[in-house]
């Protein structure tokens, strides 16, 4: 059953303010929480980070005084949603456990998203950054079975399966080859839009994450592996920004960004199992009918364009968290061996070896690879490193079990210089 939220009245934003108790609610218990829910608190929190900041941005950049102020209005509220939220992860998840749950959003949302993607171009640019991100489920639930000694797939319920992706190591580009052609809003399916800014949003949030937290372990190892991936997600957030419309004006944007957080509100309501929290989904998704009516009018007043000739009847379709291990290894065992040249997705193999890739590949990785090393320690401490694959062996040949790790990357890079 559909949902349009320009035909629905929300909250009044005068009486949106929250107490402080109302915002600090009673964390999740971690042992009991389902996996997806822990997603979906994870991916919520990440769309009103990016709410609050380009609201900022925003009023950086506009003249009006009273537009500015019924930004910071909104904002506010916003910005105690953003709390709410982040708040119910408990004090006693560990950073690492916390990762866990990062990564499988990362996975999971990328697969569902390419999954229903309406344009080509754009599910082939989610299925390139999803590879990316399913290695890093693996590298760090292998340094949290080191650290922690606990068993990552507990924490994903196995629901999503642990295993290599696209190497790490291999997904370290020149930053022009991360930039990707964007979509014109007024032309792209509605779909497409929401797929973007929530894609997008979850990775700078992961981003901003292990930029935060990536430096408070006192082991080495952590600390570089962090370091390592966080600089891949800062990729993935200008690949995932690069695809939006640039020529959006910014009262336009303030209505795509409040019209997806409706469909977020909207999609994890009628999936969310907890009745507490699907009772905050259901008071933000009123909040954000509110937001999205005064994003209207705003756009009414400004550019006298009408809001909902400009966006769909509303929303037929979910967002939801499922088990997507079957299309994962479908992606794996066609795509691995791709890398990006300008705004295309090639075979590496395809570059020629003075090709930018390789400089940079041999400027960051002239050293020690942190992600490399993870699996080395982990096979040196206990003899394997760490997995779940609930469906067989990696569908990667040069990516399986049965081969020692060390001699695997080696036999890899030939695989792929052949």
């Amino acid at each position: 059953m559909g949902f349009n939220p320009f035909k629905e009245r929300g909250i009044p934003l005068e009486k949106q303010l929250r107490t402080w108790t109302e915002l600090n609610l009673q964390p999740y218990d971690k042992e009991a929480v389902h996996p997806f829910s822990r997603c979906r608190g994870i991916l919520a929190n990440g769309i009103e980070v990016e709410a609050v900041m380009f609201s900022h941005s925003m009023a950086r950049n506009v003249i009006d005084p009273e537009l500015r102020k019924k930004l910071a209005m909104v904002r506010r509220v916003e910005a105690q949603q953003q709390k709410a939220i982040n708040w119910l992860i408990p004090g006693n998840e560990s950073t690492l456990e916390v990762t866990i749950g990062y990564e499988q959003v990362a996975v999971d949302l990328t697969a569902w998203v390419a999954q229903n993607e309406p344009d080509p171009y754009l599910r082939q640019v989610y299925e390139f950054g999803l590879l990316e991100d399913f290695d890093h489920l693996y590298r760090y639930a292998n340094i949290l079975d080191m650290l922690e000694g606990k068993k990552a797939a507990k924490i994903v319920g196995e629901l999503t399966e642990i295993t290599p992706g696209r190497p790490t190591i291999f997904e370290h580009r020149d930053p022009r080859d991360d930039v990707r052609r964007p979509m014109t809003a007024m032309a792209a399916h509605p779909q497409s839009v929401l797929n973007a800014l929530t894609v997008m949003s979850a990775e700078q949030q992961t981003m901003n994450f292990y930029m935060t937290i990536g430096n408070r372990y006192m082991e080495p190892l952590a600390r570089a592996l962090y370091l390592e991936i966080g600089m891949i997600e800062e990729q993935h957030v200008t690949q995932y920004e690069s695809i939006l419309d640039p020529a959006c004006s910014l009262i336009e944007n303030l209505l795509l960004h409040e019209y997806n957080e409706c469909w977020i509100y909207w999609s994890f309501m009628q999936e969310e199992p907890d009745p507490r929290v699907r009772a905050l989904y259901e008071k933000h998704l009123a909040m954000e009918i509110e937001h999205l009516r005064i994003a209207g009018e705003l756009m009414r007043q400004i550019e006298r364009r009408d809001p909902e000739e400009l966006l769909a009847a509303g929303f037929d379709k979910p967002m939801v968290f499922k088990e997507n291990k079957k299309y994962v290894r479908s992606v794996l065992e066609k795509q691995v061996d791709l890398t990006a040249r300008d705004t295309d997705f090639v075979p590496i193999t395809d570059l020629p070896a003075d090709h930018r890739y390789f400089v940079y590949q041999s400027s960051v990785n002239a050293g020690e690879n942190p992600s490399e090393t993870v699996i080395n320690e982990a096979i040196a401490a206990n003899g394997e490193e760490y997995r779940y694959e609930s469906e067989g062996d990696n569908p990667v040949p040069g990516l399986c079990r049965e081969k020692k790790r060390k001699d695997r990357s080696t036999e890899y890079a030939k695989r792929l210089a052949a």
